[in-house]
């Protein structure tokens, strides 16, 4: 069994207090049948990446903190999925659901 990241890629202003009913009921609907296929390992909801801090190591070996993403971009992670699956294309099927319900792109990924 290996575990797979199923991450979902919101947009950077995407706020989730105006969410459609109907997108809430499908992930609520996508957690159930991932509990109940008893693969769902872990989940979890982000913060909005503009409330993020990002640590940098200065040459002098100082630890910088700065207000943002440390990744400038349109799109951030804003929850995931840890799952744990028999193969890459059960992963991609979850992946699949996962787009549908939460109408956002995804992103599965091994775990070493």
């Amino acid at each position: 069994m290996t575990r797979y990241l199923v991450a979902i890629h919101l947009p950077d202003d995407y706020d989730s207090s105006k969410e459609d009913p109907a997108t809430i009921a499908d992930i609520e609907a996508l957690n159930r049948d991932m509990v109940a296929a008893g693969i769902r390992h872990f989940v979890g909801g982000l913060n909005p990446a503009s409330r993020a801090k990002a640590l940098r190591a200065e040459p002098s070996g100082e630890v910088i903190v700065t207000d943002g993403p440390y990744i400038e971009s349109k799109e951030h992670m804003g929850g995931f999925w840890v799952l744990d699956l028999d193969s890459e294309a059960e992963a991609l099927d979850w992946g699949r659901k996962a787009v549908k319900a939460c109408r956002a792109p995804v992103e599965v990924r091994a775990f070493n």
